[in-house]
């Protein structure tokens, strides 16, 4: 049993209710996780509220140093967090490996809390008088991550939180619960006091304590646009700051003078990588003029060659879908993007590798000729689906993305530098790549899209990351001088 993670240590309380954690890549249960209900949601915050104030006063150079001890600890481990990945989430060990690696860069960053705490100072702003301002933590802050990347998205959260001074409940997907876990211990081991960092695992019942619960300051969030929304207004009308994080469908645009080849390569790495199961997967290929007909056979070849199979297959390169029901959704979307008049140019249904007969495969799937108002077009897929859409001239490839009401990621892949600067100025989109097929900023920036892709002002990590979890406290001080003394009742003027 995969239970909760409450002030340091496992919770052993028997749970009223559990739900199932497969092995994606041969379908079998293999094993259950408990599911929280508002009194193990209440326990952890009760937790995390009791350690705040100690951890708060913690120097924090001292806080550096936790973070310090747990990015090498999280090295050490790296291979045994990303077997677990692989295990419960059904991706390839490489896969798993950079997501953990992605992670880790967000902990590395967050050793740099002295620097990212810093106020500013002015000297005498009046007669006697300075200003300046400090970062100061929340509280509780709570984060609700998806299934799709159990490792590097609570640590887009938690490391720079921490590190801030806040503590933490953590809400992971219950579909893939144990890499949380698994980091929860090396926190311990780094040195992180009990109640700091807490993990419940459950569904919409824990979801909806934390965004009512009082003693929750601020909640992150990253999944799809519907639930984004639904966090974003349920957790502001609580009085809580947000920051949801929603769902995508990424167009990569090719122009005719783009490197076919090139094109092709992130074409297929971006749409087919862990099993199309990324936020930032390219899903629609927006091809301009006459480069759909030189790049689709680029296309096609690329995906004959693809092996998909178990995760832990070092021959796999894409593996299964994470559970029955969202195998069964991705099929059915293929099916009714075929009844909507796609021209389906490679079908991925019904495959498995031959002794994995019952896990959850769908081979790598390819469209041509989608039209906007098709479904395939028009719902995120999360799913091995590549659409290509045929346009003829470049602005319809910029209209076609600004009308689209998701606004995560785009790219364009051109040697032409006027038409990729007009892209990126163009563009309504949050994060752009030029020749580069998922644009995800490094940890020294922030990662965040636009439209009913993002709720909320803050991006995840990075610089903002940082003035999401602290708030700014400005503090004009004056020292008793027997020389400037008198009653003043006009309103305050600089230069007195």
């Amino acid at each position: 049993m995969i239970s909760h993670w409450i002030d340091g240590r496992q919770w052993s309380e028997k749970p009223e209710r559990t739900g199932k954690v497969y092995d994606p890549a041969t379908g079998e249960v293999q094993n259950e996780v408990a599911l929280a209900g508002v009194g193990e949601v209440d326990a952890a915050v009760a937790a995390a509220r009791d350690a705040y104030p100690a951890w708060r006063d913690t120097p924090i150079t001292r806080r550096q140093n936790v973070m310090f001890a747990f990015r090498e600890l999280v090295v050490q481990n790296r291979h045994e967090i990303a077997k677990l990945i692989t295990s419960e989430h059904g991706k390839t060990e490489p896969d798993a490996l950079g997501e953990v690696q992605r992670g880790l860069e967000v902990v590395e960053f967050a050793c740099n809390i002295t620097h990212l705490m810093k106020g500013e100072f002015s000297e005498q702003v009046s007669t006697g008088v300075d200003t300046f301002t400090m970062r100061q933590p929340l509280g509780v802050v709570a984060g609700i991550t998806p299934f799709n990347f159990p490792a590097m998205v609570p640590m887009w959260m938690y490391p720079l939180a921490i590190a801030a001074g806040n503590s933490f409940v953590l809400k992971p997907s219950e579909k893939d619960p144990s890499p949380s876990l698994l980091c929860a211990e090396l926190l311990k081991e780094a040195g992180l006091p009990p109640g700091v960092f807490n993990i419940v695992n459950g569904d919409k019942v824990a979801v909806d304590r934390i965004l009512e619960h009082p003693d929750i300051a601020a909640v992150s969030f990253v999944g799809s646009t519907p639930i984004a929304r639904y966090i974003y207004e349920n957790g502001t009308k609580a009085g809580k700051r947000v920051q949801a994080l929603g769902g995508a469908k990424n167009h990569m645009v090719v122009l005719p003078d783009a490197d076919m080849e090139l094109a092709a390569d992130a074409a297929v790495s971006a749409g087919y990588g862990s099993a199309g199961e990324r936020c930032m997967a390219i899903s629609v290929v927006v091809t301009v003029g006459d480069a759909a007909d030189r790049l689709l056979p680029h296309i096609t070849a690329r995906i004959a060659k693809l092996r998909t199979g178990p995760g832990h297959d070092p021959d796999s390169e894409m593996g299964p879908l994470v559970t029955p029901e969202h195998r069964d959704k991705v099929v059915g979307y293929i099916g009714q993007g075929e009844a909507e008049g796609a021209d389906l140019v490679v079908d991925g249904r019904g495959y498995s590798p031959e002794g994995y007969e019952g896990g959850f495969y769908v081979a790598p799937t390819l469209f041509d000729r989608v039209q906007p108002g098709m479904k395939i077009y028009e719902d995120e897929i999360f799913g091995p689906v590549l659409g290509m859409v045929r346009v003829e001239h470049f602005q319809d490839a910029i209209d076609l993305i600004n009308a689209n009401p998701y606004a995560n990621g785009t790219a364009v892949f051109t040697n032409d530098g006027g038409a990729a600067r007009k892209f990126g100025n163009e563009i309504q989109v949050g994060m752009v790549g030029v020749n580069i097929p998922i644009p995800v900023p490094l940890a020294f920036y922030s990662f965040g899209g636009w439209k009913s892709s993002f709720f909320g002002s803050s991006p995840i990590y990075g610089p903002e990351g940082i003035r999401f979890y602290t708030r700014q406290k400005v503090v004009i001080s004056r020292w008793p001088d027997p020389i400037y003394r008198g009653v003043d009742l006009g309103f305050p003027q600089h230069g007195r």
